[in-house]
């Protein structure tokens, strides 16, 4: 049974049985290899996320100008802000979704690329990476909250424009989803069989 499982390796995309001697899938021409190297990439673009992170929650990331009075509000100032006027909820999410969720991936896809040859706690690994992989997608929604707001809310008096931080958090996100996307979950326990 060991040789088999040597002569043999499924495809991560299409799930066709190749020969191990293959890099390339017979179905689907995408690599079935593992590859070390995506430790390398995924560090790179973690590294390069996690360098926009911290412009991300210091920068303003939106400004609103009501009758004549203009208000610029960074991440962690608007979570103060809606704690203040009562809106818990909506600052806990934000909490959550802006601050706290970007830097538990960091966490995460730091830990995955650094442990990846250790043999403990295979299944909670795999099911940090699912997390990560998930997640990273759902960390566009404060980028597109606040666009979407600046381009519906233009009337004479009040309006709301995306500052620069708004940049440097959609930056972050990428570079987070590159981050997850090119590491190889394969790598995962690979050592182990």
């Amino acid at each position: 049974m060991e040789s088999l499982r040597r002569k043999y390796v499924r495809c991560p995309h299409c799930g066709f049985t190749n020969f191990s001697k293959n890099i390339y899938c017979n179905r689907c021409n995408l690599k079935v290899k593992r590859d070390y190297s995506s430790i390398n990439k995924s560090l790179a673009f973690l590294f390069a996320g996690f360098i926009f992170y911290f412009p991300a929650n210091i920068y303003p990331i939106l400004q609103s100008n009501k009758f004549f009075a203009s208000y610029t509000n960074t991440i962690i100032s608007g979570i103060f802000e809606l704690w203040n006027d009562g809106d818990y909820p909506i600052a806990v999410i934000v909490f959550l979704a802006s601050v706290l969720i970007p830097l538990l991936k960091f966490l995460i896809l730091f830990y995955l690329n650094i442990s990846v040859k250790s043999c403990k706690y295979l299944k909670i690994k795999r099911r940090l990476y699912k997390f990560v992989e998930i997640s990273g997608p759902w960390s566009l929604l404060d980028v597109f909250v606040v666009f979407v707001l600046g381009a519906l809310i233009h009337f004479r008096y009040v309006s709301i424009i995306p500052q620069k931080a708004a940049l440097y958090f959609l930056l972050m996100v990428i570079f987070t989803i590159l981050s997850a996307m090119s590491f190889d979950e394969r790598l995962i326990g690979a050592e182990c069989e």
